[in-house]
């Protein structure tokens, strides 16, 4: 007679090889053992969580965001992890009278960009001025958060004003800029105003992002975040054409906090208007995306060859 613990003991046997088979049958990624560089990493408390998440998406390597005061942390991770972090961008607090000196201080360190810079100022304002000024004289990248509308009823904006930034594109020649975000992405459509974090269904041509990203070779677009896979899921048409014309310009980058590459732990649980993406691997949908949209050319160009020559990353 079987009594209920070994029945209950067989069927958790049988879950496990269960589980065992699937994960040994199921399709490896399309992009599965290409070089891959997730070019909007945000470190994780440990050197283990970082590559979690990278081996669970498959993506060969990655670009850090991380603190001005971060080199040491970023040694100890590329010691532990050699060849897997090609570099990493630098943040401060902006509106602090130190901001240059501090952030100047990183670059000198080894960060080769400046960024992910989310404040509540203008995007044409004072404090970011100084930083695209800074930017230039180092010759570095810039990474700029732009958000017209709050996720949660006390968070604010970031960056605010992305519809007239062609002026700060015109007074900055010198600058590479790196747009990403809420903003940035939502304006790929003629349409927006303004109104919602992540607009839904077709885009109308003729976007502000679209025409700075055509006519200025200062700027490029940063593919990250629910933002961005918001954008290239809307309108698939729109999407393949706009890969086609924009492949030297966009960079991938994942901003996804799952704690695997699976989805694994509370994605989204910092932003409820991005629920879309709860229980998913941002970095994994917006590859798919791009790889089923783009020719393969084109998709190395977005995941590699780019953040090399724009970011001038390491080998």
């Amino acid at each position: 007679m079987v009594t209920r613990r070994q029945f209950s003991q067989a069927i958790a046997g049988m879950l496990a090889a269960s589980r065992v088979s699937c994960a040994q049958t199921a399709a490896p990624d399309l992009w599965a053992g290409a070089s891959i560089v997730d070019c909007h990493h945000h470190l994780r408390p440990s050197p283990e969580a970082n590559i979690a998440h990278l081996d669970g998406a498959a993506i060969s390597n990655a670009l850090a965001l991380a603190r001005a005061n971060s080199a040491g942390q970023m040694q100890a991770l590329e010691t532990k992890y050699p060849g897997r972090f090609l570099g990493w961008f630098a943040s401060a607090d902006i509106t602090r009278p130190d901001a240059v000196e501090v952030l100047t201080s990183a670059v000198n360190s080894g960060a080769v960009g400046l960024g992910e810079l989310k404040f509540h100022v203008e995007a044409a304002g004072p404090e970011l001025r100084r930083m695209y000024a800074l930017a230039a004289e180092l010759n570095i990248p810039i990474l700029i958060h732009f958000q017209e509308v709050p996720h949660t009823p006390t968070e604010g904006v970031f960056s605010t004003g992305f519809k007239n930034f062609e002026a700060m594109l015109k007074a900055y020649p010198k600058t590479r800029f790196i747009g990403h975000a809420d903003a940035f992405w939502a304006n790929v459509s003629a349409d927006y105003a303004n109104a919602d974090a992540y607009p839904t269904g077709p885009i109308k041509r003729g976007g502000v992002t679209d025409k700075l990203l055509a006519d200025y070779p200062n700027l490029y677009g940063c593919l990250s975040a629910n933002s961005g896979n918001n954008a290239l899921s809307r309108d698939p048409a729109f999407t393949a054409d706009f890969l086609k014309r924009h492949q030297d310009k966009l960079i991938f980058g994942s901003d996804c906090a799952c704690t695997d590459g699976h989805g694994g732990g509370i994605s989204q649980g910092g932003n409820p208007t991005a629920a879309r993406m709860a229980g998913k691997c941002v970095a994994r949908e917006t590859l798919t995306l791009l790889h089923k949209s783009a020719p393969p050319a084109a998709f190395q160009k977005m995941t590699w060859e780019n953040a090399h020559r724009v970011y001038k990353l390491k080998a």
